[in-house]
Protein backbone atom coordinates (compact mmCIF):
# COMPACT_ATOMS: atom_id res chain seq x y z
CA UNK A 1 0.00 0.00 0.00
CA UNK A 2 1.37 3.40 -1.02
CA UNK A 3 0.32 6.22 1.30
CA UNK A 4 3.41 8.43 1.39
CA UNK A 5 5.43 9.50 -1.66
CA UNK A 6 8.58 11.61 -1.85
CA UNK A 7 9.77 13.35 -5.01
CA UNK A 8 12.91 15.34 -5.76
CA UNK A 9 11.97 18.61 -7.40
CA UNK A 10 13.80 19.88 -10.48
CA UNK A 11 15.48 23.28 -10.47
CA UNK A 12 16.07 23.79 -14.19
CA UNK A 13 12.46 24.02 -15.39
CA UNK A 14 12.43 20.34 -16.30
CA UNK A 15 9.73 18.41 -14.48
CA UNK A 16 9.68 14.83 -15.81
CA UNK A 17 8.90 13.30 -12.42
CA UNK A 18 6.25 15.75 -11.24
CA UNK A 19 3.26 14.68 -13.42
CA UNK A 20 3.85 11.03 -12.52
CA UNK A 21 4.20 11.81 -8.81
CA UNK A 22 0.99 13.85 -8.83
CA UNK A 23 -0.93 11.21 -10.78
CA UNK A 24 0.22 8.31 -8.62
CA UNK A 25 -0.48 10.22 -5.41
CA UNK A 26 -4.00 10.94 -6.64
CA UNK A 27 -4.64 7.31 -7.65
CA UNK A 28 -3.41 5.95 -4.31
CA UNK A 29 -4.71 8.80 -2.08
CA UNK A 30 -1.14 9.23 -0.91
CA UNK A 31 0.49 12.26 0.69
CA UNK A 32 3.14 13.76 -1.60
CA UNK A 33 6.25 15.55 -0.34
CA UNK A 34 8.41 17.61 -2.67
CA UNK A 35 12.07 18.07 -1.71
CA UNK A 36 13.57 21.31 -3.05
CA UNK A 37 17.38 21.25 -2.68
CA UNK A 38 19.33 24.39 -1.89
CA UNK A 39 22.86 23.79 -3.14
CA UNK A 40 25.37 25.71 -1.04
CA UNK A 41 28.20 27.10 -3.19
CA UNK A 42 31.47 25.18 -3.10
CA UNK A 43 34.91 26.55 -3.86
CA UNK A 44 36.39 24.97 -7.01
CA UNK A 45 39.62 23.08 -6.39
CA UNK A 46 41.60 25.26 -8.80
CA UNK A 47 40.80 28.46 -6.85
CA UNK A 48 43.68 29.18 -4.48
CA UNK A 49 42.14 31.90 -2.33
CA UNK A 50 38.72 32.50 -0.77
CA UNK A 51 35.93 33.94 -2.89
CA UNK A 52 34.66 37.41 -1.98
CA UNK A 53 31.86 37.31 0.56
CA UNK A 54 29.42 39.11 -1.72
CA UNK A 55 29.87 36.50 -4.48
CA UNK A 56 29.26 33.65 -2.03
CA UNK A 57 26.20 35.38 -0.63
CA UNK A 58 24.78 36.02 -4.10
CA UNK A 59 25.30 32.37 -5.03
CA UNK A 60 23.47 31.30 -1.89
CA UNK A 61 20.64 33.72 -2.60
CA UNK A 62 20.24 32.40 -6.14
CA UNK A 63 20.30 28.79 -4.92
CA UNK A 64 17.62 29.46 -2.33
CA UNK A 65 15.49 31.35 -4.85
CA UNK A 66 15.68 28.46 -7.31
CA UNK A 67 14.55 26.06 -4.60
CA UNK A 68 11.68 28.31 -3.53
CA UNK A 69 10.54 28.74 -7.14
CA UNK A 70 10.48 24.96 -7.57
CA UNK A 71 8.59 24.60 -4.29
CA UNK A 72 6.01 27.21 -5.32
CA UNK A 73 5.44 25.50 -8.68
CA UNK A 74 5.06 22.16 -6.92
CA UNK A 75 2.51 23.50 -4.43
CA UNK A 76 0.42 25.04 -7.21
CA UNK A 77 0.49 21.79 -9.19
CA UNK A 78 -0.49 19.77 -6.11
CA UNK A 79 -3.38 22.12 -5.36
CA UNK A 80 -4.62 21.80 -8.93
CA UNK A 81 -4.39 18.01 -8.70
CA UNK A 82 -6.37 18.04 -5.46
CA UNK A 83 -3.91 16.01 -3.39
CA UNK A 84 -2.42 16.52 0.07
CA UNK A 85 1.15 17.72 -0.26
CA UNK A 86 3.98 19.60 1.39
CA UNK A 87 7.38 20.97 0.40
CA UNK A 88 10.65 20.81 2.28
CA UNK A 89 13.69 22.96 1.56
CA UNK A 90 16.90 20.98 1.98
CA UNK A 91 20.40 22.47 2.16
CA UNK A 92 23.21 20.49 0.55
CA UNK A 93 26.84 21.37 -0.04
CA UNK A 94 27.53 21.24 -3.76
CA UNK A 95 29.53 18.11 -4.42
CA UNK A 96 29.25 17.11 -0.78
CA UNK A 97 27.44 14.39 1.16
CA UNK A 98 23.89 13.23 0.51
CA UNK A 99 22.85 12.18 4.01
CA UNK A 100 20.33 15.00 4.39
CA UNK A 101 18.46 13.63 1.39
CA UNK A 102 18.70 9.94 2.22
CA UNK A 103 17.22 10.59 5.66
CA UNK A 104 14.04 11.71 3.90
CA UNK A 105 14.12 8.55 1.78
CA UNK A 106 13.89 6.25 4.82
CA UNK A 107 10.45 7.24 6.06
CA UNK A 108 8.34 7.08 2.93
CA UNK A 109 6.77 4.38 0.77
CA UNK A 110 8.20 5.45 -2.59
CA UNK A 111 10.78 7.90 -3.93
CA UNK A 112 10.25 9.39 -7.40
CA UNK A 113 13.12 11.08 -9.25
CA UNK A 114 13.55 12.28 -12.81
CA UNK A 115 16.34 10.78 -14.90
CA UNK A 116 19.53 12.77 -15.40
CA UNK A 117 19.45 14.64 -18.71
CA UNK A 118 23.04 14.75 -19.96
CA UNK A 119 22.22 17.67 -22.26
CA UNK A 120 20.82 19.72 -19.37
CA UNK A 121 22.59 18.37 -16.28
CA UNK A 122 21.41 19.32 -12.82
CA UNK A 123 23.65 19.62 -9.77
CA UNK A 124 24.20 16.28 -7.99
CA UNK A 125 21.25 14.58 -9.72
CA UNK A 126 23.18 11.34 -10.29
CA UNK A 127 24.57 11.35 -6.74
CA UNK A 128 21.14 11.88 -5.18
CA UNK A 129 19.64 9.15 -7.35
CA UNK A 130 22.25 6.63 -6.23
CA UNK A 131 21.91 7.77 -2.63
CA UNK A 132 18.16 7.13 -2.70
CA UNK A 133 18.71 3.67 -4.18
CA UNK A 134 21.55 2.56 -1.92
CA UNK A 135 21.05 4.42 1.34
CA UNK A 136 17.31 4.98 1.48
CA UNK A 137 14.91 2.20 2.45
CA UNK A 138 12.08 2.95 0.02
CA UNK A 139 11.93 1.73 -3.59
CA UNK A 140 12.91 4.21 -6.28
CA UNK A 141 10.75 5.10 -9.28
CA UNK A 142 12.83 6.76 -12.00
CA UNK A 143 11.10 8.77 -14.71
CA UNK A 144 12.85 9.26 -18.09
CA UNK A 145 13.76 12.87 -18.82
CA UNK A 146 11.46 12.81 -21.84
CA UNK A 147 8.70 12.72 -19.23
CA UNK A 148 5.30 11.09 -18.93
CA UNK A 149 1.94 12.81 -18.53
CA UNK A 150 0.36 10.07 -16.44
CA UNK A 151 1.28 6.96 -14.51
CA UNK A 152 -0.59 4.15 -16.22
CA UNK A 153 1.32 0.85 -15.89
CA UNK A 154 -1.00 -1.25 -18.05
CA UNK A 155 1.82 -3.52 -19.23
CA UNK A 156 4.70 -4.11 -16.85
CA UNK A 157 7.99 -5.85 -17.49
CA UNK A 158 9.84 -7.47 -14.58
CA UNK A 159 13.53 -8.00 -15.28
CA UNK A 160 14.12 -11.26 -13.43
CA UNK A 161 17.37 -13.03 -12.61
CA UNK A 162 16.29 -14.73 -9.39
CA UNK A 163 18.61 -12.52 -7.36
CA UNK A 164 18.03 -10.73 -4.07
CA UNK A 165 17.70 -7.21 -5.50
CA UNK A 166 15.26 -8.36 -8.20
CA UNK A 167 13.14 -10.05 -5.53
CA UNK A 168 13.19 -6.89 -3.42
CA UNK A 169 12.02 -4.87 -6.42
CA UNK A 170 9.09 -7.25 -7.01
CA UNK A 171 7.99 -7.05 -3.37
CA UNK A 172 8.27 -3.25 -3.43
CA UNK A 173 6.32 -3.07 -6.70
CA UNK A 174 3.31 -5.14 -5.57
CA UNK A 175 1.02 -2.11 -5.01
CA UNK A 176 1.88 -0.90 -8.51
CA UNK A 177 1.66 -4.35 -10.11
CA UNK A 178 -1.97 -4.52 -8.95
CA UNK A 179 -2.68 -1.69 -11.41
CA UNK A 180 -1.32 -3.71 -14.35
CA UNK A 181 -3.35 -5.54 -16.97
CA UNK A 182 -0.40 -7.67 -18.11
CA UNK A 183 2.89 -8.53 -16.41
CA UNK A 184 5.79 -9.99 -18.39
CA UNK A 185 8.55 -11.71 -16.44
CA UNK A 186 11.54 -11.28 -18.73
CA UNK A 187 14.62 -13.43 -18.20
CA UNK A 188 17.46 -12.14 -20.35
CA UNK A 189 20.62 -14.10 -20.98
CA UNK A 190 21.51 -17.06 -18.77
CA UNK A 191 21.26 -15.96 -15.13
CA UNK A 192 23.03 -18.41 -12.85
CA UNK A 193 20.82 -17.55 -9.86
CA UNK A 194 17.65 -18.91 -11.48
CA UNK A 195 17.05 -22.53 -10.52
CA UNK A 196 14.62 -24.99 -12.10
CA UNK A 197 12.19 -23.62 -14.67
CA UNK A 198 13.23 -19.95 -14.96
CA UNK A 199 10.61 -17.58 -13.60
CA UNK A 200 8.10 -20.31 -12.68
CA UNK A 201 8.32 -19.69 -8.94
CA UNK A 202 7.86 -15.95 -9.41
CA UNK A 203 4.89 -16.50 -11.74
CA UNK A 204 3.21 -18.72 -9.12
CA UNK A 205 3.88 -16.14 -6.40
CA UNK A 206 2.38 -13.30 -8.41
CA UNK A 207 -0.57 -15.44 -9.52
CA UNK A 208 -1.40 -15.98 -5.85
CA UNK A 209 -1.73 -12.22 -5.63
CA UNK A 210 -4.28 -12.37 -8.44
CA UNK A 211 -1.89 -11.03 -11.06
CA UNK A 212 -1.78 -12.16 -14.69
CA UNK A 213 1.76 -13.16 -15.60
CA UNK A 214 3.59 -14.42 -18.68
CA UNK A 215 7.19 -15.66 -18.70
CA UNK A 216 9.42 -14.49 -21.54
CA UNK A 217 12.83 -16.14 -21.88
CA UNK A 218 15.34 -14.33 -24.10
CA UNK A 219 18.56 -16.33 -24.58
CA UNK A 220 21.89 -14.56 -24.32
CA UNK A 221 23.30 -13.11 -27.51
CA UNK A 222 25.53 -10.31 -28.68
CA UNK A 223 23.54 -7.58 -26.88
CA UNK A 224 23.83 -6.68 -23.20
CA UNK A 225 21.12 -7.45 -20.67
CA UNK A 226 20.20 -3.76 -20.54
CA UNK A 227 19.89 -3.52 -24.33
CA UNK A 228 17.85 -6.73 -24.42
CA UNK A 229 15.40 -5.30 -21.89
CA UNK A 230 15.28 -1.91 -23.62
CA UNK A 231 14.51 -3.63 -26.93
CA UNK A 232 11.78 -5.69 -25.28
CA UNK A 233 10.24 -2.54 -23.80
CA UNK A 234 10.21 -0.85 -27.20
CA UNK A 235 8.90 -3.85 -29.14
CA UNK A 236 6.11 -4.76 -26.71
CA UNK A 237 4.64 -1.46 -25.58
CA UNK A 238 5.80 -1.81 -21.98
CA UNK A 239 4.72 1.06 -19.69
CA UNK A 240 6.84 0.28 -16.63
CA UNK A 241 9.96 -1.77 -15.91
CA UNK A 242 10.63 -3.36 -12.52
CA UNK A 243 14.15 -4.52 -11.71
CA UNK A 244 16.75 -4.82 -8.99
CA UNK A 245 19.28 -2.03 -8.77
CA UNK A 246 23.00 -2.88 -8.85
CA UNK A 247 23.04 -6.61 -8.15
CA UNK A 248 26.84 -6.39 -8.25
CA UNK A 249 29.02 -3.80 -6.57
CA UNK A 250 28.82 -0.26 -7.88
CA UNK A 251 32.49 -0.37 -8.84
CA UNK A 252 32.01 -3.51 -10.93
CA UNK A 253 28.89 -2.07 -12.58
CA UNK A 254 30.73 1.18 -13.37
CA UNK A 255 33.66 -0.62 -14.98
CA UNK A 256 31.79 -3.39 -16.78
CA UNK A 257 28.53 -1.63 -17.52
CA UNK A 258 25.71 -3.74 -16.12
CA UNK A 259 21.94 -3.75 -16.44
CA UNK A 260 21.38 -1.03 -13.84
CA UNK A 261 23.80 1.43 -15.39
CA UNK A 262 22.50 0.70 -18.89
CA UNK A 263 18.90 1.31 -17.86
CA UNK A 264 19.74 4.49 -15.96
CA UNK A 265 21.41 5.92 -19.04
CA UNK A 266 18.97 4.83 -21.76
CA UNK A 267 15.59 4.27 -20.08
CA UNK A 268 12.53 5.16 -22.15
CA UNK A 269 9.77 4.29 -19.65
CA UNK A 270 9.53 4.65 -15.86
CA UNK A 271 11.67 2.11 -14.00
CA UNK A 272 10.98 0.94 -10.45
CA UNK A 273 14.14 -0.21 -8.70
CA UNK A 274 15.12 -1.56 -5.30
CA UNK A 275 18.48 -2.56 -3.87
Amino acid sequence: MIKDILTLLDLNNQTPALPVALDLAKKTSAHLTGIAPIFEPALPGYVAGPLPADIIEESRRQAEQSARDAADAFEKAAATAGITAETRLMSLATGGGTQAFTEHCRVTDLVIIGQENVDKPEIMRAALTEAALFDGSAPLLLIPYIGAEHFKPSRVMIGWDGGKTAAKAVHAALPVLEMAEQIDVVIAGNPTSVAGEPGADLAVYLARHGLKVEIKRIPGGSTSVADTMLNYISDNGVDLAVMGGYGHSRVREFILGGATRGMLEAMTVPVLMAH
